[in-house]
């Protein structure tokens, strides 16, 4: 048995990095990376069948691949660790709620990885522009009680659960964490915000993330509110 990280950050993302220390204080089996050698957020559940994927072992266990993050789980599920029993996928720097899900390369690979029959969580968290950036020790923090009620949990096959952190800053000196509530919730189904800007023939997109529509309890509210978003989805 073992488990198996990606992303769409890339393979040298600081969010994979606290993902993967996060594992190591809730389990003991081998961990494996496999992610893409490059950032390609946003790419959703594109695959990769015109051209050879390469592959570059970056270290024990750590391998870069020229694809994207569903092509990570698939090669990771079928050659490279065949023997995963869960694929994590992040901590992708900014939120993945509601129909986010649809672009999003950090749910795309856990999507794949259901539907290959493997139980699966993608971590993102969420960025609130007009604040200082995320602290990933903080989100580290998070992910590892996460990890501990998700993985103590049945999914039923074709399931994955998608996971969103808060943005809560956190104050200079201060040593304890508080953990936000852990709250299971429905996915959004509001639109994003699809503001652009023009000039010329140019259309720049300057969508207000943070000003999204809410609805009370769906996971955009419920991230926007300070706590923990989970939702489990079906593929």
């Amino acid at each position: 048995m073992a488990i198996t990280l990606t992303n769409d950050d890339g393979i040298d993302a600081p969010g994979l990095m606290a993902l993967q220390e996060a594992v190591a204080q809730v389990t003991d089996e081998p961990v494996w990376v496999i992610a893409p050698d490059s950032h390609l957020s946003g790419c959703g559940h594109q695959v990769t069948t015109h051209k050879p994927l390469k592959i570059e072992e970056r270290a024990e266990g750590q391998i870069a691949v020229s694809g994207t993050p569903a092509d990570c789980t698939r090669l990771a599920l079928t050659h490279l660790c065949p023997e995963a029993s869960w694929l994590l996928s992040g901590i992708n720097f900014g939120g993945n709620l509601g129909v986010d899900e649809y672009i999003s390369g950090t749910v795309a690979a856990v999507r794949e990885a259901a539907i290959l029959g493997v139980r699966a969580i993608a971590f993102s968290q969420y960025r609130d522009r007009r604040l200082p950036p995320p602290d990933w020790q903080v989100s580290r923090r998070y992910a590892v009680a996460v990890l501990r009620e998700l993985m103590a949990r049945p999914l039923e096959r074709g399931c994955f659960w998608n996971v969103n952190f808060p943005h809560i800053p956190v104050e200079a000196g201060v040593a304890e964490i508080l953990l936000p509530e852990m709250v299971f919730c429905s996915a959004s189904q509001q639109p994003l915000p699809t503001e652009f800007e023009r000039q010329g023939n140019e259309f720049t997109y300057v969508g207000n993330y943070s000003g999204r529509e809410r609805v009370a309890g769906d996971d955009v509210d419920v991230c926007f509110s300070g706590q923990i978003a989970i939702s489990q989805r079906r593929v």
